[in-house]
């Protein structure tokens, strides 16, 4: 950081010095000039003619006048022309540290105004104007992740909406069936109903999904936090899958230190537990094994869930966890 500010320092230390000796070099010749020089002779002499043509004084009244006034209060003069030099040479001095101002402040608008192409300084700004284009990048990157998360979604609705046209039409046309043919074999109509009830079954699961994705439109969630027994909730959850794992000959082990508590909202971890579990069974393959382990690690938790399955394209590992991003767009 210091290095950073050390062009600018170097800028404004020779701008000092610079005011400084020109400020100096003014005072001395006001003061040779000026003070030892104009309001000498031939000043002095016209001064006097002035008060003795114009105000009526006699010779000695206006030269005694003229020493009163520039004489003796000669030092009261020159401090006075000295205040005014510097504080001109100052103001002018000051106003190139303004100009400093104004570009920050160019390109703070410039950051407002989304406008394109990178935000350029005063060589000796280089720091900031870094800076500042490093903050352009991010909100500008922030701002494409949140389009095209927004266009994944939409994505996913419009693909939802497509399969649970399916189900939802393999139900009617089961039921409709059913009902014209109140006379099919008991077997036959056993076979329609289980493969209705299946439909119905991936029906609900769809609108879940469905909820699931409209829920990301809602404002801030609030948490209520409170002290979570993890061993316990994890393996209340490995239990919750036991239908689905038995009936792929799968199964889950909790290896997580009794004891191990931690602070936060219980239902809303419960959620995503539950969403990795269920994704951890759904991708893992038969007659494997879903570990989950804990430990703590400094002032947090770690937990890890794995599962044994088909390996994610190295491409994809950047973005499975963002949202409503899926691996199979279809």
């Amino acid at each position: 950081m210091k290095s950073d500010f050390s062009r600018l320092k170097r800028k404004i230390i020779f701008s000092i010095i610079l005011i400084s000796v020109l400020a100096f070099i003014v005072a001395i010749s006001f003061k040779v000039l000026l003070i030892d020089g104009v309001l000498q002779e031939p000043f002095a002499e016209y001064f006097v003619r002035f008060c003795q043509n114009v105000l009526g004084l006699s010779f000695d009244s206006a030269r005694a006048l003229y020493f009163t006034l520039f004489q003796q209060n000669k030092a009261v003069l020159e401090m006075i022309g000295f205040s005014i030099i510097l504080l001109i040479c100052f103001y002018f001095g000051l106003s190139r540290f303004t100009r400093y101002f104004n570009e920050i402040s160019s390109g703070l608008d410039c950051l407002v105004a989304e406008t394109e192409g990178e935000i350029t300084l005063s060589p000796e700004m280089d720091f900031m104007t870094q800076k500042l284009n490093k903050i352009k990048d991010t909100l500008a990157k922030r701002q494409r992740d949140a389009r095209e998360a927004e266009q994944r979604k939409n994505d996913l609705v419009v693909y939802l909406a497509h399969d649970i046209k399916t189900p939802l039409t393999s139900v009617i046309g089961y039921l409709n069936l059913l009902e014209e043919a109140p006379d099919l074999p008991q077997e036959q109509r056993a076979k329609y109903v289980t493969i209705t009830l299946g439909k119905a079954y991936r029906l609900e699961q769809l609108i879940d999904e469905f909820f699931e994705i409209t829920r990301f439109n809602l404002q801030a969630i609030v948490l209520n936090k409170g002290v979570i027994n993890l061993p316990f909730m994890l393996r209340q959850m490995a239990d919750e899958f036991y239908p689905m794992l038995s009936s792929q000959e799968k199964q889950v082990v909790v290896n997580v230190p009794e004891g191990l508590t931690l602070w936060g909202d219980a239902d809303k971890l419960a959620r995503v537990f539950n969403n990795i579990l269920k994704n951890a069974v759904a991708y893992s393959l038969e007659n494997s094994v879903i570990d989950i382990s804990a430990q703590r690690r400094d002032e947090g938790i770690v937990i890890t869930i794995t599962n044994q399955g088909n390996p994610i394209p190295q491409h994809m590992l950047s973005t499975i966890f963002e949202k409503f991003y899926r691996l199979d767009s279809s």
